[in-house]
């Protein structure tokens, strides 16, 4: 009986440093969201919170990295909607979205079709005009890289607009913003956050938001929907860990996430960075990944079919 406390007590988590694995470059909007909100577990764990970045491979290879982490809740992953879409479009992904389990979901990045202020176009109706008729390699827009929700916003453009734009994918947007600036590419699909510094000095302008209405962060852009409806494509944030975890360990970590993500400040905080308030539990966040897999399906398969 003296020794049952003791026992208890170690399996309280967490009893040492937790790593929080990032399939983006730093820098970014995704690795600004993950620093703050592993200063923020790690006051509530009393535990360092290490993060960790891993990007390239359309966040292949740190999403691969979740899956193949021990299933003790020590490693976990801050994914966004490249994981639903991944499982949609790709057949050659090293694991299967079964490999994950889900823990909570933060809520949704804003994004935009930004593009250089001396672009012609200063809207979605303009740039469709300008576009018409006109082939691939005429005018181009960049994203974070092959199947992410910038990519397939792209996508999406082009199949409700009758267009043509050739994709270009980054490796994180920093670079995409600098050749923006430069004049080497005209636009791209980017978290509004991460490109407010170059929005403000006024290097690029919006062109549209993602989402299927205006955003209620910045309401003073138009949804690419007004011209298209029906046009949405969304950019969620989550944490998620290896499959297998044991049910009270799923359950600490999700119930240490969400209470951070509930924090009376935290809507304010997430909407500094651009970012809807929107946490759900892992049976709720499950579900929703199943959702979002479906409703890419339907957008997916129809463009597959016109390559």
């Amino acid at each position: 009986m003296a020794a049952a406390p003791a026992f208890a007590q170690a399996q309280k988590f967490p009893g040492r440093p937790v790593k929080i694995v990032l399939p983006q470059p730093p820098g970014g909007a995704a690795d600004r969201l993950a620093r703050v909100l592993g200063d923020r577990l790690e006051a509530h764990w009393k535990q360092p919170v290490v993060l960790e970045n891993k990007p390239g491979g359309g966040v292949v290879i740190g999403t691969q990295a979740v899956v193949r982490s021990p299933a003790d809740g020590y490693t976990i992953g801050l994914l966004g909607s490249s994981l639903s879409i991944n499982a949609v479009q790709r057949k050659d992904l090293p694991y299967d979205i079964k490999d994950l389990q889900p823990l909570a979901r933060v809520g949704y990045y804003t994004v935009a079709l930004v593009a250089a202020a001396n672009f012609p176009a200063n809207d979605i109706r303009e740039l469709i005009a300008m576009a018409k008729g006109k082939p691939a390699s005429t005018i181009s827009f960049g994203s974070n890289g092959i199947g992410t929700s910038a990519h397939v916003a792209g996508e999406m453009l082009n199949h409700m607009a009758g267009i043509e734009l050739q994709h270009v994918p980054y490796n994180g947007a920093a670079k995409m913003y600098t050749d923006i600036v430069g004049g080497v590419l005209p636009m791209g699909f980017s978290v509004v956050s991460s490109a407010e510094q170059f929005l403000k000095a006024g290097q690029m302008k919006v062109l549209g938001v993602t989402s299927a209405k205006r955003s209620p962060l910045f309401p003073q852009w138009p949804a690419i929907a007004e011209t298209l409806p029906g046009f949405e494509a969304v950019n969620w944030a989550g944490f998620c860990g290896p499959a297998g975890m044991p049910a009270d360990i799923t359950q600490q970590v999700s119930e240490g996430l969400l209470a951070v993500l509930k924090a009376e400040d935290m809507p304010k905080v997430l909407a500094a960075m651009g970012i809807e308030h929107g946490p759900q539990g892992p049976a709720e966040f499950g579900a929703f990944i199943q959702s979002e897999m479906k409703r890419f399906a339907a957008v997916t398969r129809p463009l597959a079919a016109q390559k």
